[in-house]
C-alpha cells in the first residue's frame, strides 16, 4: 500500500484507513483475534504520521538495510569461486575443449 520510503502523508493516512476498515471487526471469519494486528497498524501509523518519528524510523531502516546488504555481500564473496582475470589463468584442459564447445 504505502510501504515505499517517501510516501506522502495523504497516502499513509489512506493506507491506514483502508487497513483499519479491512480489520475493523477485530476477528477473521474463522474467528482469529486480530486485535494485536490492529494495535500494530495503529502503532505504525503513529510513527509514520509524525515527521520526527518517521525521520528516525527511515534512518534506522536505511542503516538496517545497509547492514543486511553488507552481510549478504560478504557471504556471497566468501562463497564465490575465484574468477579468471586473464586467459593465461584458464586451465589447459579447459582451453583444449573450448574449440569443441564453440563448434
Amino acid at each position: 500500500m504505502c510501504g515505499e520510503p517517501g510516501a506522502t502523508s495523504n497516502r499513509i493516512e489512506a493506507a491506514y484507513a483502508a487497513l483499519l476498515e479491512r480489520f475493523q471487526y477485530g476477528t477473521t471469519e474463522a474467528g482469529q483475534d486480530l486485535s494485536g494486528l490492529v494495535r500494530m497498524i495503529h502503532s505504525a501509523y503513529e510513527v509514520l504520521s509524525d515527521p520526527e518519528q518517521r525521520k528516525a524510523y527511515d534512518a534506522q531502516l536505511s542503516q538496517e538495510a545497509a547492514a543486511a546488504d553488507a552481510e549478504l555481500q560478504s557471504q556471497l564473496d566468501s562463497q564465490a569461486l575465484p574468477g579468471f582475470t586473464r586467459v593465461q589463468q584458464v586451465p589447459e584442459t579447459l582451453l583444449a575443449v573450448l574449440p569443441e564447445l564453440a563448434a
